[in-house]
């Protein structure tokens, strides 16, 4: 039997501090224990959101330090280049799942709740395939459009965007394979080759190419993507599927393509308008301002990456638990559970924020001289990453519960806003005013949820606690 953390901090604590902060102490070192050692669905969940955003942070130290030394290879310029045309074709991964890398995690949860196995192993095969054939097709008609318009695109972003159509299939299909991770409550399968093989490999490939006498330059590195994208899915495709031998038995498959699509479609919207939502501010630099300039403002949003990473660990713990309680019908325990995950997203994004803001000039330093100029940024950013944060995973609860074409819709609305104010604002304020254009979205993104679970679903998605109890129309308690 594990010796608990409580027994070792106890003695000293109640010795050393006064009663009072001792209680407090020994209170929050009870709840880490019962996080470590629980079975509950919850401490399941809190130990799955932990070693999630472990994997984060590493793959933020990895990522941050293979940006920095790409950086230092190949100037800002080429940089900004290499950024440009990644950001985009990682988009386009995302769209062309066709919203099968999150419906994928509701279809499982509900399928092993109903015992219906036909359905599991048939929308396992179908969500792969899909992702990999959408992507295909999806490169073939990019390749064949930048073809007829290359004289309208600025000639040093031709040649990175051809051979970055290579790549698109394998982040499609490992777009769907994380999907299939989070479901099973496998972190390290869903997160590690994206987030930490990746990333080394892109290090690994650039090295290797420019010690070969290969130039240091946009091409190159997108090249270095191209194959390190390749290895790492197909190693997650190799690991997942002996996974899933020994969790789903074989038998026949059962597909249900209408019934499918009708719940992915709203949900490829969603994911559509998530990704351009939150890369829109990198493209639209990149359209209004020089490709140095995108290396700066790309350098400054991976600096505060570490505080998205508290959203997205939630979210990867946590929705397949929105879409099961739901399912269930278990109200108490679905609403307890979504305010657990809102203190789990918002106090850490707060604190880890402040940090960022403070510190954050001292990383960017390690870019280049040139870098320091999105210091100013940080803070901006950082504003708008906390007030998203304060309604916590609230997109993933609207669409495990069904929700799906009101969250689309919502994130259509913040779209167009976040299109709109950075089409204003970018030629005015420069950078500063991308920044400011992506946290006011991001403000209008959270009222926008908050207001669409309440309305929906009678549920009070915030990090203040609710004065009144609401019931959504047509429920009943």
């Amino acid at each position: 039997m594990r010796l608990k953390i409580i027994s070792l901090v106890e003695p000293a604590a109640v010795r050393l501090l006064p009663a009072g902060l001792a209680a407090r102490l020994l209170a929050i070192v009870d709840r880490v224990d019962a996080m470590i050692e629980g079975r509950d669905d919850s401490a399941v969940s809190q130990r799955t959101v932990v070693f999630a955003f472990a994997i984060r942070v590493l793959s933020a130290a990895i990522a941050y330090l293979s940006q920095v030394a790409m950086a230092r290879w190949m100037g800002d310029f080429q940089y900004g280049i290499f950024v440009a045309v990644w950001v985009a074709v990682v988009i386009l991964g995302g769209i062309a799942c066709l919203g099968f890398q999150t419906g994928v995690i509701r279809f499982i949860s509900e399928y092993r709740a109903m015992g219906e196995e036909d359905g599991l192993r048939g929308v396992l095969r179908a969500a792969l395939a899909w992702a990999f054939a959408g992507a295909t097709v999806m490169a073939l008609v990019g390749v064949v459009v930048v073809y007829f318009i290359s004289d309208q695109i600025s000639n040093y972003y031709v040649m990175p965007i051809y051979l970055i159509t290579i790549c698109l299939p394998m982040l499609a299909l490992q777009e769907v394979q994380d999907g299939i991770a989070r479901a099973h409550n496998w972190p390290g399968a869903a997160l590690a080759p994206t987030f930490i093989l990746r990333p080394l490999l892109i290090l690994a490939a650039m090295a290797i190419a420019t010690w070969a006498g290969f130039a240091a330059d946009a091409p190159t590195a997108v090249l270095s993507a191209v194959a390190a994208t390749w290895v790492a899915s197909l190693i997650q495709f190799a690991v997942l599927s002996r996974r899933l031998a020994g969790t789903v038995p074989k038998g026949p498959r059962s597909y249900f393509p209408r019934q499918w699509l009708a719940i992915t479609i709203p949900i490829f919207l969603v994911e559509g308008f998530y990704n351009l939502l939150t890369n829109t501010d990198i493209l639209f630099v990149g359209y209004y301002l020089p490709p140095d300039q995108v290396g700066v403002y790309f350098a400054a949003a991976k600096t505060l990456a570490l505080v998205h990473f508290v959203y997205f660990a939630v979210k990867a713990g946590s929705a397949h638990r929105f879409a099961t309680y739901f399912k269930s019908g278990n109200r108490e325990r679905y609403e307890q559970f979504i305010q657990e995950t809102i203190h789990w997203t918002f106090w850490p994004s707060l604190a880890l924020a402040v940090i960022m803001g403070l510190l954050g000039k001292y990383f960017l330093v390690l870019f280049g001289p040139s870098f320091v100029n999105g210091a100013e940024l940080l803070w901006i950013l950082a504003a708008g990453v906390v007030v998203r944060s304060s309604v916590g995973a609230a997109e993933s609860v609207l669409t495990m519960s069904g929700e799906q074409r009101t969250c689309a819709l919502v994130y259509a609305a913040s779209l167009s806003v976040n299109v709109c104010l950075n089409m204003t604002l970018i030629p005015r304020l420069g950078l500063e005013g991308a920044a400011i254009a992506t946290s006011a979205a991001l403000a209008f993104e959270a009222a926008a949820l908050y207001a669409a679970a309440k309305r929906r679903l009678g549920l009070h998605i915030f990090i203040l606690p609710a004065r009144t109890h609401i019931t959504p129309r047509g429920a009943t308690r």
